[in-house]
């Protein structure tokens, strides 16, 4: 129970200190001038003012709120790598059967889930976002991420996720090593006969890996050849392109010295293929004289 003192004036405020003023005045100046009954006359004027600022006590009943804590669980494509995903649920259970026994704490549970035909990555601060978008920054406890450490979202230096901490649990093991191919950039177009550039990267995970990497070439589904990129720099591979229209360019690099999965060893790129000279024929559905030179 809680007791404090209030006001609702049946005038308005303003009014009120000004009333407040005058009365003041007139007081001061009638005790200056020794007026009789003038303490009477100020006894009345401040009840007069009481009754006007109405003043109320207040009888309050709280009830503390709960804090919220988000747990966020990654269900993206990654965690289905050597029994991340049921690492991942099995620690959720335990954080909210532990952080449940806490009365003081509303305990919130949301996970991460991407589409193999999506190729937005792991949303983790997204997910982080949406649990907590509707709680007070004040009962926001924080938000527990539960993760193989892959975030695609994450907010820019120096922009706050959030206003408060943000606890990262990572799933798999110290020792996991993993080569990732990477299209940095790609020509759209090319002239047939010529080479397309296609920028890529080579990367291994984990620990020192091999100096150099082995990709092997596919156009249209025929091999043409391999060659040889540095690993952890970007390199500039020229593919011949032998006819016009799409061309699909398969890239694929050699397994590394350990694998989580051959998944991200490959990519795919498509370049049109255009003839330096073309024959264009202008039709036209009004006569004119130009279109019997076409025509002829």
């Amino acid at each position: 129970m809680h007791l404090s003192l209030s006001f609702a004036p049946h005038i308005a405020i303003w009014l009120l200190w000004l009333a407040v003023a005058l009365c003041v005045v007139a007081v001061g100046y009638a005790l200056a001038v020794r007026a009789s009954g003038a303490w009477a006359r100020a006894l009345a004027l401040a009840v007069l003012l009481l009754a006007l600022a109405n003043p109320l006590i207040v009888h309050e009943t709280r009830e503390p709120l709960p804090d919220v804590a988000a747990i966020i669980v990654d269900h993206s494509q990654s965690m289905d790598i050597r029994g991340r995903r049921a690492e991942a649920d099995a620690a959720a259970a335990q954080l909210k059967k532990t952080l449940g026994a806490d009365k003081t704490l509303e305990v919130r549970e949301a996970f991460v889930d991407t589409r193999a035909s999506e190729n937005t990555g792991t949303q983790l601060f997204a997910a982080i976002s949406n649990a907590l978008s509707d709680v007070p920054p004040g009962r926001i406890a924080g938000a527990i991420a539960i993760t193989d450490g892959e975030v695609h979202d994450a907010p820019a230096a120096g922009k706050e996720a959030l206003s408060a901490p943000i606890q990262a649990l990572i799933v798999g093991k110290h020792d996991e090593r993993d080569r990732k191919l990477t299209i940095s950039s790609a020509t759209a177009f090319a002239i047939v006969g010529q080479t397309a550039d296609i920028d890529l990267r080579v990367d291994d995970f984990g620990g020192d890996g091999a100096a150099t990497a082995e990709i092997d070439v596919h156009i249209d589904g025929v091999e043409k050849g391999t060659q040889v990129v540095p690993v952890g720099k970007n390199a500039d591979l020229k593919i011949p392109i032998t006819h016009a229209g799409e061309n699909v360019i398969e890239l694929e690099a050699r397994p590394g010295p350990a694998e989580l999965t051959l998944q991200n060893n490959r990519a795919v790129v498509s370049v049109n293929g255009v003839r330096d000279r073309l024959r264009v024929l202008l039709i036209s559905g009004e006569p004119h004289a130009g279109e019997r030179v076409w025509r002829s």
